[in-house]
Formats: structure tokens, C-alpha cells, sequence
């Protein structure tokens, strides 16, 4: 499934239904009867969050059903990213599949060094011409301004300690910091085992402070672009 044909379902069942409704167990019960017991599962897994250990953590992204295809990111988000791509290394930092470090070598052909990087990187290891690092985002094993534009998409909603995340792509860009994250609310019941819920974009320039001023923040579609320069 795109992204485009869920941001459609998100936008009926985060901004059309009333709380009331979406936090009631009469949803639990028609999303269980769509997706099974896992939806109770996240609730839980969610609800655990600061007690997780580790390897729950991995077990459930591993399980976790796939909802789309290759990439979470929108056809207009992937041609934003490709755009402001600056420099010729680029570290794509929670790669997945490696759907969005494809279209990057694609449309910046003069690329030197492409590395993505992920705690689970089964699904990119056959991608050829790219660099495959295992790592978690928390603590990332890359010396002080190591890639010219780091990018992280759909990552940052899934990780507790975030601003230690977002402090670690900091310090490993050296010239451009790309984040993407969906723009949603949080509700009981989900499809997706997020921790952080950003519906507005000053929501996100909450996490991302202190913001430097050379910075963009706006909405793409459902999801939330953000781009700082590091220097110059």
C-alpha cells in the first residue's frame, strides 16, 4: 500500500472521528477484526514503553507488520529529499528496505560514499553500492561531521530517547540534517508502534529545539519535513 492511499485512511480515523470514538473499545473491535490482536498489542507495547528491554524492542519491529510498500515515504516527500540532497556522502540513518537510498543515488549521481544504516538490516543488505552499517540511532558509530547530508524519515516517532537521537544526527552531518515524521495524534488504539506523536509542526520544533536559524519546517501532505543547514 502507498503512502498516499494510508494518509487517506489516517486523515478519517485521526482527524474525523471524535476521541471519544477512537479511544473506545468499539474500535479496538473493528480495527481486531481488520488486523487481529496486534493492534492490542502495541496499545501494550506502548503502554511499557519506559520498562522495554531491548530485545522486546527488536522482536516487535520484526514482527510488525509491513504496511508499505518499500518506503513510508509519500512519492512527494521522496522528491523533496532527493532535491535537498547537499554534498557527495549522504548517511540515510533508519534505511529499511533501502527504497529511499535507491532514489537518492538515482537523482544525485554524483554521490562518492551512500551508507544506511538501521538495527535490523536484512531487508537493504542486497542493495548494491551502498554501505550497511547495524547500529541504533541513539548512538551511532560515525566520527564528528563524517557525512555531508545525514537524513533520517519515519524514525524519530518510534525512538524514546529522541532528543538523544536527533543530538547524534547532529553531531555526524556536516553540512545538512534532513527529518521526516508523520503528522499525527495520539490515540489509545494504532496501527503503528510510535511513541511520539507530533500533529502540528511547531510540535516537532518542540523536539528538535534549540532550532537553528538556518532551518525549513512544513507540511507534506501528512507528514512533517524538516531540514537544517549545519554550516555556511
Amino acid at each position: 500500500m502507498k503512502r498516499e492511499t494510508t494518509n487517506k485512511i489516517r486523515f478519517v480515523i485521526e482527524d474525523i472521528l471524535p476521541p471519544i470514538l477512537r479511544d473506545s473499545k468499539l474500535f479496538l473491535w473493528i480495527a481486531q477484526s481488520a488486523w487481529g490482536s496486534h493492534i492490542s498489542h502495541l496499545a501494550r507495547f506502548r503502554e511499557r514503553a519506559p520498562f522495554l528491554t531491548a530485545d522486546e524492542y527488536a522482536e516487535l519491529y520484526r514482527n510488525h507488520p509491513r504496511v508499505h510498500a518499500g518506503t513510508d515515504n509519500s512519492d512527494a516527500c521522496i522528491r523533496r529529499i532527493v532535491s535537498e540532497i547537499a554534498g557527495s556522502s549522504v548517511c540515510d540513518v533508519g534505511c529499511g528496505t533501502g527504497a529511499l537510498l535507491t532514489h537518492i543515488k538515482a537523482g544525485n549521481p554524483n554521490l562518492t560514499r551512500v551508507t544506511g544504516v538501521d538495527f535490523v538490516i536484512d531487508d537493504a543488505a542486497a542493495l548494491p553500492g551502498v554501505e550497511y552499517v547495524a547500529a541504533k540511532i541513539e548512538s551511532l558509530p560515525f566520527a564528528d561531521g563524517e557525512f555531508d547530508t545525514v537524513v533520517c524519515t519515519h524514525v524519530i516517532e518510534h525512538v524514546l530517547e529522541y532528543r538523544q537521537a536527533i543530538a547524534e544526527l547532529r553531531r555526524i552531518a556536516r553540512k545538512r540534517l534532513i527529518i521526516v515524521v508523520p503528522r499525527e495524534r495520539e490515540y489509545r488504539y494504532t496501527f503503528n508502534p510510535h511513541f511520539n506523536f507530533f500533529p502540528y509542526t511547531h510540535s516537532f520544533l518542540r523536539a528538535v529545539h534549540p532550532v537553528p536559524l538556518r532551518h525549513v519546517c512544513e507540511d507534506i501532505g501528512r507528514d512533517i519535513f524538516y531540514r537544517e543547514d549545519r554550516e555556511g
